[in-house]
């Protein structure tokens, strides 16, 4: 048994994610956790709400609420909807809490004391309007590099390039709009990261060829560029206190403080139950622990430089990423997500529209791994209609009701497997190796098109082998081939678990089985198809899924901004 520690980028407080957030990151490393879970390995997946920062500031005075009373709210709504999404967190924290202040206080200590800290007076953007300095995140403008019009003051999303606040064209306040900014003197904390470029450029170097294309192209082009002096302080009050005398009005930076949330949050679930769960054998000294990070491309940068540097800074043995997942962008319709602009489909409303499963299935099929992928509710009921409710809705249906007509509602026992179910076997088995392969890999899109095509040899099956004229002249033909049909059952819904769980429960239950009591572990198909005995009781039960009608695609797209 291995031991795999699962993180997913951690959401920012300050709004519900849309479909984009949820295949970036969140739905990825929940899917990879029960994988990981179903092998029979011990994982520890963490999540949490990132909390500190002017997003905070600038919503709770919005809602005319205190910023910590803003957060709680904010945090149980995530925590709600990712619940309805069936997301497995072994536990799902915050930022904000004293374990985590306690953990970016002590790795903060260890760089000042390791000669990593450097203070510096600089010049930073003051917004005369908002009569405060605004973070970079919250001054927009013209990325000097590729003239996106939308660049932030930390971080061009468009050419992913690290900027300075003051490198911006034509810059704004977010908060306001205003122009009215200039540059007054402050003083702040920065990381010394040119001091640690060497050994941090020999530990990324380890990664190829394992991490993806997305991830690794992104570290070497930081690496290239040559790294920086990072600033880890910010002028702001929500925030964690500095603890160095003269930087009483500053707090960390939430770039600074959020990655040690997983670190903190780790404490935060051992602090629970501390007989019965121990964060540091996780994150210090942990020799036996494979760590895996799942987040959209623009968190890379901070995820294979910023952090292992922090780490790396501490010259303490903490756990670092061992495999980043890093994810593209799902757009909307062929654009982006907006809220502000009623465009696009939010986490909360999607889970009032369909049930979860609908929506998982969708988005790992199309997730956006190697480039970016679109959404539109077209192609969703497309894919809703012809691959579960067509190819396996239709299949668990079909055999169920088919076997309780004419046989009855036991499993039947039938006869000698003959050339058909031998050349079934062999089939599927190649195809599940792909897909634990490709599982294994993090290769989501080709593990859904080995799923797919495992459920079409069902029907394929099925078709061929015509148990419903066969029962005329030969009974115990058709029970072997009805019986063989309602092992698959169960075949696909053990395979179908990790990324469909709710539709996999309710697959094993028509069979009398419960998902917590199947694994992957060396599955061999020879053998599974063989797992529900003779005489076993079945129920026919409801149907697995609806078609979704054209009408409720046209009300769709109306309601969330993609149609007249």
């Amino acid at each position: 048994m291995s031991r795999i520690l699962v993180t997913s980028a951690l959401p920012y407080v300050n709004g519900i994610p849309h479909l984009g957030h949820m295949v970036g990151c969140l739905l990825p490393s929940d899917v990879y956790a029960r994988y990981q879970r179903m092998l029979g390995n011990e994982v520890l997946y963490i999540c949490g709400t990132d909390e500190h920062g002017t997003p905070s500031e600038v919503g709770a005075a919005k809602e005319n609420m205190p910023v910590e009373e803003y957060c709680t709210k904010y945090h149980n709504r995530h925590k709600e909807v990712y619940q309805k999404f069936n997301l497995s967190f072994d536990y799902f924290g915050r930022t904000s809490t004293p374990q985590n202040e306690e953990m970016v206080n002590h790795i903060f200590t260890q760089l000042e004391k390791n000669g990593f800290i450097e203070e510096k007076n600089i010049k930073q953007v003051f917004s005369i309007d908002d009569d405060r300095f605004l973070p970079d995140r919250y001054i927009t403008g013209t990325c000097p590099h590729c003239g996106y019009d939308k660049a932030r003051g930390d971080q061009c999303e468009n050419c992913t390039k690290v900027l300075e606040p003051t490198e911006l064209i034509n810059p704004r306040s977010t908060i306001s709009g205003s122009t009215n900014l200039e540059v007054r003197e402050t003083k702040h904390l920065f990381l010394k990261l040119p001091l640690l470029e060497s050994e941090l450029a020999e530990w990324v170097k380890t990664k190829e060829p394992y991490w993806p294309d997305v991830a690794y192209s992104i570290a070497q082009k930081w690496l290239k560029e040559g790294l920086q002096e990072r600033c880890i302080t910010r002028d702001l009050k929500w925030g964690f206190a500095v603890p160095r005398a003269g930087f009483e009005d500053k707090v960390f930076y939430v770039w600074f403080d959020a990655p040690i949330g997983y670190i903190g949050i780790s404490k935060q679930w051992s602090d629970e139950k501390p007989n019965e769960r121990d964060w540091k054998s996780w994150w210090l000294d942990a020799k036996d622990v494979y760590y895996v990070q799942f987040m959209g491309k623009d968190n890379v940068p901070f995820h294979s430089i910023s952090f292992p540097a922090t780490l790396l800074g501490t010259r303490e043995n903490w756990t670092k990423v061992d495999y980043l997942k890093g994810m593209s962008y799902l757009t909307f319709e062929g654009g982006k997500f907006s809220k502000s602009e009623h465009r696009g489909i939010f986490a909360e409303d999607a889970i009032e529209e369909f049930p979860a499963d609908y929506w998982r299935y969708w988005l790992m099929s199309n997730a956006p791994e190697a480039s970016d992928s679109s959404f539109s509710f077209d192609g969703f009921a497309g894919v809703v209609n012809k691959d579960l409710n067509g190819v396996l809705g239709n299949f668990v249906s079909r055999v169920l009701k088919m076997t309780a007509s004419k046989i009855g509602t036991e499993v039947p026992a039938g006869g000698e497997f003959q050339t058909e179910e031998k050349e079934l076997i062999l089939q599927l088995q190649e195809k599940t190796n792909n897909y634990l392969k490709y599982m294994k890999d993090m290769e989501f899109r080709k593990a859904l098109n080995e799923l797919r095509a495992i459920w079409v040899d069902g029907n394929n099956y099925i078709s061929s082998t015509e148990p419903w004229t066969v029962i005329k002249e030969n009974p115990e033909r058709a029970a072997t081939i009805l019986r063989v049909c309602i092992n698959l059952i169960r075949i696909f819904a053990i395979l179908s678990a990790p990324i469909m769980p709710e539709t996999a429960e309710k697959m094993l239950s028509k069979l009398g089985y419960s998902i917590k009591e199947v694994t992957l572990s060396d599955f061999n198909i020879a053998k599974e198809i063989e797992a529900v005995p003779a005489g076993q009781k079945f129920e026919v039960g409801d149907a697995l899924f609806e078609r979704v009608a054209p009408e409720k695609i046209d009300e769709l797209k109306v309601r969330y901004g993609s149609g007249k």
